[in-house]
């Protein structure tokens, strides 16, 4: 496997890998009609994250299999089609660095590939002067979460297209 930062090329494979990831890995715990309805408003590639050089991609045999990121900016979450982007930057010294839109391809789920991006994600935004991180995990990706040291803040929801409502996790940790 291999980690690098996402490009623009990545795009069309990003939206590819994001869709199968959805679709099956969060069966468990969304109805068919709210991740349907995610996809459309909630999930898919922010490109602010590719632009800013913190999203990152792993390939394996020549695909990827996973992609993830940070950011500096406030948007908790959401991609490109999000209705409450906030691209401001955040305060290193006050703020919180976003982990934002992870997915990973289902055929490569359980293999280490979200903790591989997440260590590369908290190494760059220690880097980068911040002393803690925020995320709105899907319920899928609690586990994932805790198990790196994230703290359970609150439980929210996020309004889906046709009234539906995505239930989220923020979490917090402390670099």
């Amino acid at each position: 496997m291999n980690l690098r930062l996402a490009r623009a090329a990545d795009i069309p494979a990003l939206h590819a890998l994001i869709a199968a990831s959805v679709e099956v890995l969060q069966a468990r715990d969304y109805s068919d009609v709210q991740r349907a309805a995610a996809l459309t408003t909630v999930f898919g590639v922010d490109t602010q994250l590719i632009a800013d050089g913190t999203y990152f991609v792993v390939e394996a045999r020549d695909t990827l299999v996973g992609c993830g990121g940070w950011s500096f900016r406030r948007t908790l979450h959401g991609s490109d089609h999000g209705a409450h982007r906030d691209d401001t930057q955040l305060d290193p010294a006050r703020d919180a660095a976003r982990i934002r839109a992870f997915f990973v391809d289902p055929a490569w789920a359980r293999r280490g590939i979200g903790s591989l991006i997440l260590e590369a994600c908290e190494q760059a935004a220690r880097r980068a002067g911040f002393a803690s991180l925020e995320l709105a995990a899907t319920l899928t990706g609690v586990a994932l979460y805790r198990a790196r040291g994230f703290i359970e803040i609150d439980r929210t929801e996020v309004p889906l297209a046709g009234g539906e409502r995505l239930p989220i996790m923020r979490m917090q940790k402390r670099l």
